[in-house]
């Protein structure tokens, strides 16, 4: 009977201790791109050429289409991806960079249609995202570096396409300053976009 007892205090006592190491386990940190600023007036009148079109959702490699957030360490191993342990994206960055660029064409006065709402024969802006990273020069110094291939179609024609890569050094060497970055690029990126709609002319059907 004895014995018996002194088993079950013990298990109970392993209980204890695993749920208290359970509960001392890192909470994970969740970021995104934060509020998008107000731009300034000539931003707002940057794509008087394009004045509605239809922007599908980026597209790009499949690790963006998850939470994980990524750095590379150039100084150490370029061609490696890393993951962070303990922070993650509240959405995807397909998805983040999807939603900021919407906003940023809506705020310069362009109609954004899904492409569900679109009819037949409007501007189509398609987005492959071809990197989204937080790249450490040195162990004290990264940046965020975004590079995305947009094309404009016109029913089954393409109208333009070009390519927009931008890099914004990040505040601190650690997941929050690759987010900071991150968004800073992607507000570059949509600025760089606005100006290159605002270069084309599409004809009326």
């Amino acid at each position: 009977m004895q014995l018996s007892r002194n088993v079950t205090v013990l298990a109970l006592a392993g209980t204890f201790l695993l749920g208290g190491c359970a509960s001392r386990a890192p909470v994970p940190t969740f970021y995104d791109f934060g509020p998008a600023a107000p731009q300034a007036a000539a931003a707002q009148a940057a794509a008087p050429g394009v004045p509605v079109l239809v922007m599908a959702d980026a597209t790009g490699p499949s690790w963006l289409d998850s939470q994980r957030m990524y750095y590379r360490l150039l100084y150490a191993d370029a061609q490696q991806s890393r993951p962070y342990a303990y922070n993650r994206w509240n959405t995807p960055p397909l998805q983040l960079l999807s939603q900021r660029l919407k906003t940023r064409l809506a705020q310069s006065g362009v109609k954004v249609l899904s492409t569900t709402d679109a009819a037949a024969g409007m501007p189509l802006l398609r987005i492959d995202v071809d990197d989204f990273s937080q790249n450490f020069d040195t162990q004290t110094r990264s940046s965020g570096h975004v590079s995305l291939r947009i094309s404009l179609f016109r029913g089954h024609r393409l109208i333009d396409q070009k390519t927009f890569s931008r890099s914004s050094p990040a505040n601190s060497a650690d997941a929050q300053g690759g987010a900071q970055a991150l968004a800073a690029a992607s507000d570059a990126i949509a600025a760089d976009l606005l100006s290159w709609l605002g270069t084309l002319t599409i004809a009326k059907e």
